[in-house]
């Protein structure tokens, strides 16, 4: 469903050093250098510009053993960085800012509601972010870096990870709302049942989007206002401007999810009216021929008395009175309208 990203992070099965994706270190003006997993183990900031920012694999091997002994983080805090646990919250621990978020899953093959998380710890200086499934969103921002027009520091690195994983969501948002407006210009008479499973997807990709990416509401809202004194003002304003473009985002969700029930609601309408209308039609069609059945049951029963069995005219007779009860009811049942 998901067209490949130029910029998707490689497999886990290319060759890595250790569980280091990518590392760098900035130089404050948007630039940075690479750093290996060796020196990224035991590295120190030379100038207060200087920056790390290592992206690693959580599950490959040396990853907890690092986070415990060398950076000596509590164990609460680092089991959260290597578990999957992934609801999106954040929180303040000392002067570092540790984090849960989530993202759209844009990798080839997967579905917009299937999640992939980023744990984060920062403390100013270094900044670890940890994925499991192949993330976008850092190798875009790594490639500005890359470029020399990258964030400078800890805290727009942050802010623009945050940013982009945010402003990701409106892709599937613009499909699913283009897929609504296909399926409101199709007509409904041809594929009715069809156009109900699609709408049914709609709706469960919409649940899925709203119970997933909410939560990161509340997340966001924690790194703005808990956030270290590293998190400048500027920081704060961006991460403002980002929860809001989250909520205008959940708002779409809820319309679109809206649109959709609207449109599966109708669907059922016409289907219901239709299979009324033939049932409504059934009866009338019952109503005509059940006194023409009685009449002429009661004139075939094989008992002696009938009248007109000597008769060579009496079939006719028989014939004629069941077309007139026939026409009969048929103007009785315009006259009340009931046709």
């Amino acid at each position: 469903m998901n067209a490949p990203d130029p910029t998707a992070e490689p497999s886990a099965e290319d060759d890595a050093d250790g569980p280091l994706l990518f590392g760098r270190v900035l130089d404050g003006k948007g630039g940075a250098r690479p750093i290996s997993w060796d020196e990224a183990q035991y590295w120190e900031p030379q100038h207060p510009e200087e920056v790390m920012w290592v992206h690693l694999c959580r599950d490959r091997p040396g990853v907890i053993e690092w986070l415990r002994d060398t950076r000596a983080l509590p164990e609460p805090t680092w089991e959260l960085l290597v578990s999957d646990r992934t609801r999106p919250r954040a929180f303040r621990e000392g002067g570092a800012l540790v984090a849960t978020l989530r993202g759209i899953n844009f990798n080839p093959g997967a579905e917009p509601e299937d999640m992939v998380s980023m744990q984060m710890w920062c403390d100013g200086a270094r900044l670890i972010t940890l994925r499991r499934i192949p993330l976008q969103t850092p190798r875009r921002i790594l490639r500005a870096i890359d470029a020399g027009d990258g964030p400078t520091d800890c805290g727009a690195i942050v802010t623009e990870l945050a940013e982009q994983l945010v402003t990701r969501m409106n892709a599937a948002i613009v499909e699913m709302n283009d897929h609504i407006d296909t399926l409101e210009d199709s007509d409904p008479e041809e594929d009715a049942e069809g156009m109900l499973e699609q709408i049914t997807l709609i709706r469960r990709n919409c649940l899925a989007l709203k119970r997933h990416m909410a939560p990161q509401h509340v997340a966001l809202e924690a790194i703005s206002r808990e956030a270290p004194a590293w998190f400048e003002d500027h920081d704060r304003r961006e991460i403002a401007e980002t929860i809001d473009r989250l909520r205008r985002y959940l708002d779409d969700i809820d319309i679109s999810k809206e649109s959709a029930m609207v449109m599966q609601d109708e669907l059922r309408a016409r289907s219901l009216a239709a299979n009324e209308r033939a049932t409504y039609m059934l009866t009338i069609v019952a109503g005509i021929f059940l006194p023409l059945g009685f009449l002429t049951g009661l004139f075939g029963i094989n008992v002696g008395g009938m009248p007109g069995l000597n008769d060579p005219d009496a079939f006719w007779e028989v014939v004629a009175l069941c077309g007139g009860i026939m026409f009969g009811l048929f103007f009785l049942f315009r006259k009340l309208r009931w046709l």
